[in-house]
């Protein structure tokens, strides 16, 4: 008797019984929104049909961010394991709910990122019709991603949204081309920035503390150092960016107040880490536990960061709708009510219940294998890559920077596989000899071109008659390497999703502002 055979449905039961509770679920908050919207919320405004549909549109697109765009806070810490899938879903929804109800902002932008001029918009009906079909275009397009596994920016969705209702509505002068530009500029810039921060402080692990024959005694040094760092890199990122709808200040005094907290937590945690490192073995493995707790609060901080942020492209339309309705005319603000909050921050934490786990297994172990240390550059490259930006007037996308740090990870790994491919047969081939002839003859072998390293190790090969290691080119490891350490597949679908995101949401925003005109009109 085949158990497996037997297992097979059970499992696929299981899963249709997980499907149908999800949705089930989704449909009970949408439909508690729309009986609040219908016979609790006694605004004026809550009486136009237009309001209680838009709020069901934006319960739905909270969803969709915390099932796509949650992924890139907590994604590393779950593929490195130093959070549970669980333990990661739990702390962000807190971390995220947390973010929305304390700075999420009482009040925000009616017009996403200026990227249409609000004075060629008829009317307040044509300002909610607009709104409204971008809301539902980004919606979609996010509920699409997620579902082909592809963690894109929300705020993208959003921007392609607005102005494609925006055109649909008023015509190509609407745009603001040259802030569509500077957005258009990010897809490149984000994942370039996000990349290139990671793979310096992986390089900087490797070197002072990886590399080292005591690498106890170097991490000792080495890691409270890192750490302060990360304190000084989050402290200011949270000042500018999760607070920055309840304090808004310059980078200088989110410097310094960051500068101070880095300080305070170098001389409170040294202590901590060389007591720590002592019970450990001298591994690279054993290394990797002092990057646990850093990584954890880091997920909590990003998430927070995140909630306060990106919950305005849920509630953001949402709020720029009820003032419409409310006031009957277009303002460039707009007052965000209670029960709007509370529907992004609900929204977002049961769409990271419910779908979040595809799109975290994509970031955290489908690109690239993490371990702590790796995932810690990650989450630095983030922090750091918005604080470069807001200096530079750079508007770059979280998701795209947490991603091209993953890649970025990966591809110096690669690279290293490639040059100390044959470092470890080297050594094999010399281990009756002392360390300094073996480190010499290495060093050697690095600074060669290809020909001079095949006749090296031809060479090293002859004399030692035990040797029994096949004769590979160098080629030959590359193509396996690559195929090992960064997944092309996931490279090439991720990067499609980013190159039509904006196109994309911004065709069906048009679609869907005629629909909605004509059933209006």
């Amino acid at each position: 008797m085949d158990l497996s055979e037997n297992a097979k449905p059970i499992h696929k039961n299981m899963s249709s019984t997980y499907d149908f509770v999800r949705i089930v679920v989704v449909l009970m908050f949408i439909g508690l929104i729309l009986l609040y919207t219908l016979f609790f919320n006694d605004s004026v405004a809550a009486l136009r049909m237009e309001l209680i549909v838009s709020a069901m549109i934006g319960g739905y697109m909270a969803l969709n961010i915390g099932a796509n765009d949650v992924a890139n806070n907590v994604g590393p810490a779950v593929g490195s394991k130093a959070l549970t899938m669980t333990g990661a879903i739990i702390l962000a929804a807190i971390c995220e709910s947390a973010g929305v109800m304390i700075a999420g902002g009482e009040v925000i932008d009616t017009i996403k990122k200026g990227i249409i001029d609000p004075a060629m918009i008829g009317d307040a009906d044509m300002f909610v019709w607009i709104m409204m079909a971008a809301l539902l275009a980004g919606a979609l397009w996010l509920n699409l991603a997620t579902y082909i596994g592809a963690p894109v920016s929300t705020t993208h969705s959003m921007v392609g949204g607005v102005l494609g209702a925006g055109i649909a509505a008023a015509g190509w002068n609407i745009a603001n081309w040259g802030t569509v530009s500077s957005i258009v500029m990010s897809w490149i810039v984000s994942p370039i920035i996000g990349g290139i921060i990671a793979v310096a402080f992986l390089i900087w692990i490797k070197k002072s503390i990886t590399y080292q024959e005591d690498m106890l005694a170097a991490a000792k040094r080495t890691v409270p150092k890192m750490i302060a760092l990360m304190v000084w890199a989050f402290s200011t990122y949270l000042i500018l960016k999760g607070l920055s709808n309840i304090w808004k200040t310059n980078f200088f005094t989110a410097g310094l107040i960051g500068l101070f907290i880095a300080m305070v937590s170098y001389f409170v945690i040294r202590d901590k880490i060389i007591t720590h490192a002592e019970q450990l073995e001298n591994s690279k493995e054993s290394i990797n536990e002092l990057f646990t707790v850093p990584l954890i609060f880091a997920a909590a901080l990003l998430s927070f960061a995140h909630g306060a942020n990106d919950v305005a492209n849920s509630i953001g339309p949402l709020a720029a709708i009820y003032s419409a309705l409310e006031n009957q005319s277009i303002s460039a603000s707009a007052n965000v009510p209670i029960w709007i909050m509370i529907i992004g921050a609900m929204g977002i934490a049961l769409g990271l219940m419910l779908f979040g786990p595809k799109l975290i297994r994509t970031v955290g172990s489908e690109i690239t294998d993490l371990d702590q240390m790796r995932a810690f550059t990650i989450a630095m490259a983030a922090a750091i890559t918005v604080i470069i930006a807001s200096q530079l007037g750079l508007p770059v996308s979280s998701t795209h920077t947490a991603i091209g740090a993953i890649f970025g990870i990966g591809f110096l790994r690669e690279y290293l596989k490639r040059r100390y491919a044959h470092v470890y047969e080297i050594r094999e081939l010399m281990a009756d000899e002392n360390e300094h002839h073996i480190k010499q003859a290495i060093n050697q072998y690095l600074a060669s071109n290809h020909e001079q390293r095949k006749l090296m190790l031809s060479h090293l090969k002859a004399e030692k008659a035990w040797a029994h290691l096949e004769n590979e080119t160098a080629e030959s490891p590359n193509v396996s390497i690559k195929q090992e350490l960064v997944k092309r597949s996931a490279l090439k679908r991720i990067v499609a999703a980013w190159i039509i995101t904006v196109p994309a949401s911004a065709l069906l925003a048009a679609f869907l502002f005629f629909t909605i005109r004509g059933i209006m009109v």
